[in-house]
């Protein structure tokens, strides 16, 4: 067990059940497609991005697997996890599709990347997109609430003509590559052997459709 520090403050705890992850078939849960949340957005005006505070907690370990998540303390007293853990490889995938389902009636206008949620809206009907989105945000936040989720507000953006989405800003005329990743990859030093090489054109590729 050891703890990681947030970006944004805190420590978020993991463990390292390699062991365990050896043994464990990968789920088979297909993950949403980049390309495809972010051309769902087309024609938008105005965009929110939620994030999911401690994800993995609001669900329940199964009750024979329980035992499998015990850890050991320096104090000497045994631990087992009742909600998901981090560390475990299936948490990822269970978390999302568990997610994709409860938030399947917003989906049209809110789809969601693991523990982040878009919510985009434009003029409709007679209605001035900031009138669609709050009718939007309503039934979002209304699903969060019914179904327990909490969103990390010092992450979250509410009514913006342009938000990060997965290494882009996406906004109402454009979608352009994060300025922060752009200087990283420009500053990036000489590069002095073929192990760097590919750890550097592995940042680099999600640049290849600018």
């Amino acid at each position: 067990m050891f703890c990681v520090k947030e970006p944004q403050g805190g420590w978020r705890i993991v463990h390292a059940y390699n062991k365990l992850n050896d043994a464990t078939i990968p789920a088979q849960t297909p993950i949403p497609r980049k390309d495809v949340v972010i051309d769902s957005m087309a024609k938008s005006t105005i965009y929110s991005t939620l994030d999911l505070r401690d994800g993995f907690y609001p669900i329940l370990m199964r009750e024979s697997e329980i035992a499998l998540t015990a850890v050991s303390t320096p104090s000497g007293i045994l631990w087992e996890w009742l909600v998901m853990p981090q560390g475990l490889k299936n948490v990822p995938a269970t978390f999302n599709r568990c997610v994709t389902h409860l938030l399947r009636s917003v989906r049209d206008f809110a789809p969601s990347y693991f523990d982040d949620v878009f919510v985009y809206s434009r003029a409709v009907n007679g209605k001035t997109d900031v009138e669609v989105h709050k009718e939007h945000l309503r039934k979002m936040l209304g699903l969060m609430r019914k179904h327990k989720l909490y969103a990390n507000l010092k992450k979250c953006i509410f009514g913006a003509s342009e938000i990060p989405i997965l290494g882009c800003l996406v906004g109402k005329t454009d979608v352009r590559p994060d300025p922060e990743k752009v200087r990283v990859i420009s500053e990036w030093p000489t590069l002095p052997n073929v192990k760097e090489l590919r750890q550097f054109l592995e940042l680099a590729t999600y640049l290849c459709n600018f």
